[in-house]
């Protein structure tokens, strides 16, 4: 039986997809987190107050070093980092592209939880984008990190079926689990000699790229399936969204019928139903219900409470600007 080797581990990450991680870390009474290297703090919510984003608020918790450098090359931050003596860098949606220079300091180099069966979905949105596409599976690779994005070469994965109407929100929580429990695993084989690595095939290589606010336009011409994978795939941000007589609406959850069911004459965009706690609207094919919506600058409620308080009227029309 091969011994392991306590392993001093530098942390990389940010959100709360990577609290996990960090605790399973924590947890592995065999290793040691050293220090945690995380986003500057900048406004969040609303009020766009100053806070500490979920990971340093766990490193605090936990009395960790913390680093926040504004540049990956400044030499103070380098400097710090190199003073941890890390054996290993463990990387979870920290958000920037890592320099050499970083990815040489750990002696053992860096691994990277990320959320998708690589080589599909790279990027900085697999969850989100796995969705929109409609994917009925997804999971967690644990890689080897490399200057190019997301292509280093695998050490394990962990498949994740896509529920119908499951949104980003929900599966990349439960990403976050597996991810962590996975991580740890590899952590364990990296400090006993006993990982093995895959490599990428760069053929099968697709891109999950970074979400904007224009991502969650509505067309209406498409299929209603497509557009229920758009809003699931956009929550809990940017939001799928639509306009009706000028305002902005956020479509937050939906469900759609079968393309069939769309009669030749009907325009997409159009609402067929608006009454109870039905909202129907038709599109390119097939019929979208929306059972939860927000308007701009209002909070989320279900249809059956919206339309208590909003005439809709058969026949109005969703489109994509004002």
């Amino acid at each position: 039986m091969v011994t392991a080797a306590t392993l001093k581990i530098a942390f990389f990450g940010t959100p709360a997809f990577a609290v996990p991680t960090l605790d399973g870390l924590l947890a592995a009474a065999a290793h040691q987190v050293v220090g945690v290297v995380t986003q500057p703090d900048r406004p969040r919510g609303r009020g766009q107050k100053t806070s500490d984003a979920p990971v340093k608020a766990r490193a605090v918790e936990a009395g960790l070093p913390i680093l926040q450098p504004d540049r990956m090359k400044d030499p103070a931050f380098l400097d710090a980092l190199s003073a941890w003596h890390a054996d290993l860098g463990v990387v979870a949606a920290y958000g920037r592209i890592l320099t050499n220079v970083i990815l040489a300091i750990p002696r053992l180099g860096m691994i990277n939880v990320h959320g998708s069966l690589l080589p599909r979905y790279r990027g900085a949105a697999p969850v989100h984008r796995a969705i929109i596409d409609g994917e009925a599976v997804t999971g967690i690779t644990i890689m080897r990190v490399v200057k190019a994005l997301d292509a280093g070469p695998m050490l394990a994965k962990e498949h994740r079926p896509i529920g119908p109407d499951e949104t980003s929100e929900e599966v990349e929580r439960d990403l976050a689990t597996i991810g962590a429990r996975l991580l740890v695993a590899v952590v364990d084989q990296v400090a006993r000699g006993q990982a093995q690595e895959t490599p990428q095939d760069e053929n099968l290589a697709t891109y999950a790229h970074r979400l904007t606010k224009d991502d969650g336009v509505i067309d209406w011409r498409w299929p209603a399936p497509r557009i229920h994978n758009l809003i699931r795939g956009l929550f809990p941000w940017p939001h799928a969204y639509s306009f009706l007589g000028g305002r902005r609406f956020i479509l937050l959850r939906s469900q759609s019928s079968a393309p069939g069911e769309a009669e030749a004459d009907e325009i997409p965009g159009t609402i067929l139903e608006a009454d109870g706690d039905r909202l129907t609207i038709g599109t390119g094919a097939g019929r979208l219900h929306v059972t939860e919506i927000q308007a701009e600058g209002k909070r989320p409620m279900s249809m059956r409470e919206f339309l208590a308080g909003h005439r809709l009227t058969a026949g109005e029309r969703f489109t994509a600007a004002p």
